[in-house]
């Protein structure tokens, strides 16, 4: 009869198994090294869920910062465009207002309007020439980039970029700060371009510049128009706050 039992030693079950007859060697570590796994993955998600949210941060901040710097370089742009020639004809010692009338309304345009160019349109050149004088903005050279829109205008009067230079043409000499400049670079984008999306924000900054040369009446006559004429726009928000601090 053979002992089934054999080659076992005394002891039954052999050692690494536990009374159930289970084995309890290696593999009651697998429970505590996948809950240590686990751990360590929830660790490392949340890490890269922090690294996430402060990157969605960065990148909105980043995206905020370019839609105002766009809309600045969409204004600048078309006042710099009419507004560099209607500012080489006008007196430095004239008001900054002398392009609008009692009313508040912009007058026609200046005799020293830029003569229309013969040149055909190359809309690729166009793109270029423009962003090479805004990219003067940004590089705060102000001078060039005042030189750099008044050219473009007188070479391009009728681009698709004309309106955008013009309002720039303003904000760099108000950036200069030549008042006159900008005033004048304000007005002609009304005056040039009078469908334009910038006039209501090109209205607005001349208010701005005629309340900086101390003509309030002008500067309540032009928020006024703004308010008016463009209900439910930024710059007719802008112009009612206004509006309320002026005394």
């Amino acid at each position: 009869m053979v002992d089934n039992n054999a080659g076992y030693g005394s002891s039954y079950p052999p050692a690494g198994y536990g009374a159930s007859g289970t084995y309890a060697g290696a593999g009651a570590a697998a429970p505590v090294s996948a809950q240590g796994m686990l751990f360590n993955q929830l660790q490392q998600m949340q890490q890269e869920i922090a690294q996430l949210r402060g990157t969605l941060e960065e990148q909105q901040n980043e995206i905020q910062r370019l839609k105002q710097e766009s809309l600045e370089r969409y204004q600048d742009l078309d006042k710099r465009l009419s507004g560099s020639a209607a500012g080489a004809a006008a007196s430095q010692n004239s008001s900054a207002a002398g392009a609008i009338n009692a009313s508040g309304a912009p007058t026609s345009p200046a005799a020293g309007q830029a003569p229309v160019s013969n040149e055909p349109a190359d809309p690729a050149k166009e793109k270029l020439f423009y962003e090479a004088a805004f990219d003067l903005i940004k590089a705060k050279d102000f001078d060039k980039a005042s030189q750099a829109f008044a050219a473009f205008l007188r070479k391009y009067p009728n681009s698709q970029y004309a309106g955008n230079a013009q309002y720039w043409l303003g904000e760099v000499n108000l950036a200069k700060g030549d008042l006159q400049g900008a005033g004048q670079a304000f007005a002609r984008v009304s005056q040039a371009y009078p469908s334009h999306a910038k006039v209501p924000d090109s209205l607005f900054k001349l208010a701005d510049v005629e309340q900086r040369l101390g003509n309030s009446d002008k500067a309540k006559g032009i928020l006024q128009q703004v308010i008016a004429q463009y209900p439910g726009s930024s710059a007719a928000q802008l112009a009612q706050r206004d509006l309320q601090r002026l005394p």
